[in-house]
């Protein structure tokens, strides 16, 4: 996040579009696509990007993916390696979103393009080489909100059926008051003062917020599927994160949760190549990814 003043003034200064595919570094053993497809009615087509292993035969499960930036920034190209490597790693087709912005399109704009990936992704799936019987959502930071509104979505809506959730910091409640919100005032990377800001860009000045908005106003965590949910320990999203996933457990969702102290937010879970005796980095991508493919491939994580 390129953020050291107001999060307005980085929209001005760093927000960029997608490149080319041409112009982005291959990852080995990915092949990448693009579509535009049918957002929202009355709304724009929605730039989405398509990851698969490369020379994949049968369908494989299918994972919407969700970058962050704090509502306001970033782009599928801040995701590129992440959704490549997860692709492979899965192994899966990924499909992440190129959404619209928070302010000048605040929500519910940036949720229905996701919601639009998602329904464009399980009507067709045969067409990517994808099993909708396997729906995932999974990310990160903002990018997390607006996985965990989806997946209240499709529970409220009756449909597409998710198998699987992963969040990995992620935003889930605009009313800052938990005690990590009111400790972490001046940390790196995310503070108190930052969330404030993406918030308000992000809604708009709305009066009523619905639980699709900011997932811990939902009075019901029930019916929603299972969940892998990070934490970093000195994040000020930390505790909304361990309170979401306490949530979800209580409502009797599978839930994996897993708080790494020492952390800042954004702490690269994703970064690098994932190695089972590398350092941190390396550590936390492996479990990201590992994660990611239990829960695809044998029902989700064990409650805890």
């Amino acid at each position: 996040m390129p953020v050291t003043g107001r999060l307005a003034d980085a929209v001005a200064d760093h927000r960029a579009g997608p490149r080319p595919l041409g112009e982005l570094p291959a990852v080995p053993g990915a092949e990448v696509s693009e579509r535009w497809i049918p957002g929202a009615p009355g709304e724009p087509l929605v730039r989405v990007r398509i990851y698969r292993p490369a020379g994949a035969g049968a369908a494989l499960p299918a994972v919407v993916w969700i970058h962050g930036g704090g509502f306001v920034l970033g782009s599928v190209d801040s995701v590129h390696h992440s959704a490549a490597q997860a692709a492979v790693f899965a192994p899966a087709v990924v499909v992440a979103v190129s959404y619209r912005l928070a302010p000048e399109d605040p929500f519910p704009a940036g949720l229905d393009d996701c919601w639009a990936a998602l329904e464009w992704t399980a009507g067709n799936a045969a067409e990517i080489g994808a099993d909708p019987g396997r729906l995932a959502v999974a990310g990160a930071s903002s990018g997390g909100c607006l996985a965990a509104g989806l997946t209240l979505l499709a529970r409220d809506r009756g449909g597409p059926a998710l198998v699987f959730q992963h969040l990995s910091t992620p935003v889930l409640d605009d009313r800052l008051e938990t005690d990590s919100m009111a400790a972490f005032t001046d940390t790196p990377i995310w503070n108190r003062r930052l969330a404030r800001e993406s918030w308000e860009l992000y809604l708009g000045g709305r009066a009523e917020l619905p639980a699709h908005a900011a997932p811990a106003r939902a009075a019901d965590l029930g019916g929603l599927p299972p969940a892998y949910l990070s934490t970093a320990g000195l994040d000020p999203l930390r505790d909304e994160g361990l309170l979401y996933g306490l949530r979800l457990a209580r409502a009797g969702v599978p839930v994996e949760v897993h708080n790494f102290r020492g952390a800042y937010h954004a702490f690269g879970g994703w970064a690098g190549t994932p190695e089972p005796d590398g350092d941190e980095p390396h550590r936390v991508a492996l479990e990201h990814l590992t994660a990611l493919r239990r829960g695809l491939h044998a029902g989700g994580p064990g409650a805890i």
